[in-house]
């Protein structure tokens, strides 16, 4: 689904480079290159306070454990998501409320959030999906209406713009209180094994999220509040460092692959090409479509054949899951989300793609559909 060999062989020397000097430096731990990509990001997302840590799970629970939330409160997320948007939820005996999505942007409905608030909710969880923002001047009046803190789950979509009614831009995951994002290696933004991170501009949940990524400790071996250890190692950071000079052009090029997608397949009935909300940018984490009257197991079959990859982004919604089965849902209760995990399928879409390739891929997708 992604070409990181390629993309390695175009930065290799400068990757090579920083790898060495933390091991010469022997920096490991919260080294200069951490500090380095941590001040570059927030310059790059336009937010005052970046705290790496060791994965994108890592980040949500964080996130929850400074909002002084107790068991039983209600998060409000969408069920068309990856496990870790729900997990944490539930790890932190918290009760995770699910609602449906837009059937256009495949991201959380508004007015599904509106329905589902009670007494008992505490905090709305967006997750911006495949690439794009949900409607996030829609849920923050929400939020604001109903005094809720907003967690932006923003795993898939580091470098898109969200334009606000209000004339501002501003980067997915820095609108809501909090924003949380992955660096798993096949994410946009991604590093060579595990790595994540947080951001506000809250001055007060900055300064206590850096005390739980570290043991709840402002002074070596003095705990304050309880924590974990959650840390982004240097060798990662130097890695995304590198990576995030480049950014926009691996969004560039993920947009003109989407874009080549479109046109092939804009005539072919059987296939809904991915449509992207008038109010954000669309960096194309995954390229998603929607299929009608389409055997997918068999296509995916054929794919696999010609030597193509493709996924399902994703088969079993979160309320329909073993771990999650719970007497307030049952099957047919989210339409749209069920709907998708049977139709949708997710190409390849990656920075090191040609128009030798892209062609490859659609004219075996159409060859299957004819």
């Amino acid at each position: 689904m992604v070409d990181l060999a390629g993309q390695y062989k175009k930065i290799k020397s400068e990757v090579d480079s920083a790898i060495a000097e933390i091991l010469t430096n022997t920096s490991f731990i919260n080294g200069p290159a951490v500090k380095q990509f941590q001040a570059n990001l927030e310059k790059y997302l336009g937010i005052k306070h970046v705290i790496p840590c060791a994965n994108g799970t890592d980040a949500l629970q964080v996130a929850m454990m400074v909002l002084d939330l107790k068991p039983g409160d209600e998060i409000i997320t969408t069920s068309f998501t990856f496990i870790a948007t729900a997990e944490v939820i539930a790890l932190l005996q918290l009760t995770p409320v699910l609602v449906d999505v837009d059937p256009h942007t495949f991201n959380i409905d508004p007015d599904a959030i509106e329905r589902a608030i009670t007494p008992k909710t505490k905090a709305i969880v967006p997750v911006h999906l495949f690439g794009q923002c949900a409607d996030m001047d829609r849920i923050m009046e929400i939020a604001k209406a109903h005094d809720l803190y907003v967690i932006e789950d923003n795993a898939q979509a580091i470098g898109a713009d969200y334009h606000s009614i209000d004339g501002s831009i501003r980067k997915a995951g820095t609108i809501g209180h909090i924003g949380c994002t992955s660096f798993f290696p096949s994410k946009n933004l991604g590093c060579y094994g595990d790595g994540g991170a947080i951001f506000t501009n809250d001055d007060a949940l900055a300064e206590q999220m850096r005390v739980v990524v570290n043991h709840g400790m402002k002074v070596r071996y003095y705990h304050d509040f309880i924590g974990i250890n959650s840390r982004l190692d240097s060798i990662q950071a130097a890695v995304l460092d590198i990576k995030l000079k480049r950014l926009d052009e691996y969004a560039a090029a993920r947009q003109y692959a989407a874009n080549y997608y479109n046109k092939a397949f804009a005539s072919c009935d059987k296939l809904k090409t991915p449509v992207t909300a008038a109010f954000t940018t669309h960096v194309f984490h995954q390229y998603t479509l929607v299929t009608h009257c389409v055997n997918r197991q068999q296509l995916m079959e054929h794919l696999q054949l010609k030597g193509i990859s493709s996924a399902i982004y994703y088969p079993v919604p979160l309320h329909l899951q073993k771990a999650y089965l719970d007497p307030r849902y049952k099957k047919g209760d989210f339409p749209v989300t069920e709907q998708l995990s049977k139709t949708v399928i997710s190409l390849p879409i990656h920075t090191e793609f040609d128009d030798e390739t892209l062609e490859y891929v659609t004219s075996s997708v159409l060859e299957f559909l004819k």
